[in-house]
This record gives C-alpha cells, sequence and structure tokens, in this order.
C-alpha cells in the first residue's frame, strides 16, 4: 500500500478505445479491469474509471485565473518536479494541443508551481502540476 490515500474518481467518455489509447498510450497509464463501458486506469497510483456515457459530456466552463481561461471542471495529478517536466516535453513533442501550455507560476515566491492544461479525447480537461517545494502544496 502506498505511503498516501489514493483517490477514485468516475468520468464520462466518448468511447473506450480512444480513450484507452490516450490514457495508456499517451500519458502511459496502465489498464486494470475494463468492459466494453467502462475501463480503470493507474493514474500515476490513482484509481480512475472511465465509463461510455457521451450524453454526460458538455462543454467545459472555465474561469479566469492569471489572465488564462481554466477549464473549471478538471482533474489530473501533481507529480514530482522532474516528472512533470518530463511529461511536458514528452506531451509537447508528441503535438500535444494544450489549453494552458506548460509554465511556471509564482516564480520564486511561495507555492511555485509549475502547470498545464490539455483535453483528453472525450473533451474532458486535465491538469498537470508540481510544486518547486512539495511541502508548499497547500501554503497561501
Amino acid at each position: 500500500m502506498p505511503d498516501y490515500n489514493p483517490f477514485h474518481l468516475a468520468f464520462p467518455v466518448k468511447n473506450i478505445e480512444d480513450t484507452r489509447a490516450f490514457y495508456q498510450g499517451v500519458l502511459g497509464c496502465e489498464i486494470g479491469r475494463s468492459t466494453d463501458k467502462w475501463i480503470d486506469f493507474n493514474f500515476f497510483g490513482h484509481q480512475l474509471s472511465a465509463h461510455v456515457k457521451p450524453d454526460e459530456l458538455s462543454k467545459a466552463l472555465a474561469n479566469e485565473v492569471d489572465g488564462k481561461q481554466v477549464p473549471v471542471r478538471h482533474f489530473g495529478a501533481v507529480l514530482p518536479w522532474e516528472e512533470w517536466h518530463e511529461l511536458a516535453e514528452n506531451l509537447k513533442a508528441g503535438g500535444m494541443d494544450f489549453i494552458i501550455e506548460p509554465g511556471i507560476r509564482f516564480e520564486g515566491q511561495v507555492g511555485e508551481q509549475a502547470t498545464m492544461f490539455f483535453l483528453d479525447p472525450s473533451g474532458n480537461a486535465l491538469e498537470f502540476k508540481s510544486f518547486k517545494d512539495p511541502n508548499q502544496i497547500f501554503a497561501k
């Protein structure tokens, strides 16, 4: 058992095969149990359960944060600093179409963090972030 409490998130997708290709092929997530209607992924140590339910997908609303439009409904993972940078480089090299390009927020300040946003094939928004000092994840 890991030294953290993994979360579980179920979310809607358009179809299983595009979802499998993205989460396994692009993000490197291992596949758990699956059927033709749902699939579980090891999402950086957490359990994602993608369920085919296209009618539950909608255009995400956004709020302005630091002058950028951040999707209100999103999920993701907080990664170690170097792992985040490696993922960002791999996604850029693979031609990912970012909602918000990989970048650093609060540089040199408390809570310095790297962040990026992009969509999965069903239009679900994902944010990946990392903290220069992991102890500052909830810093004010």
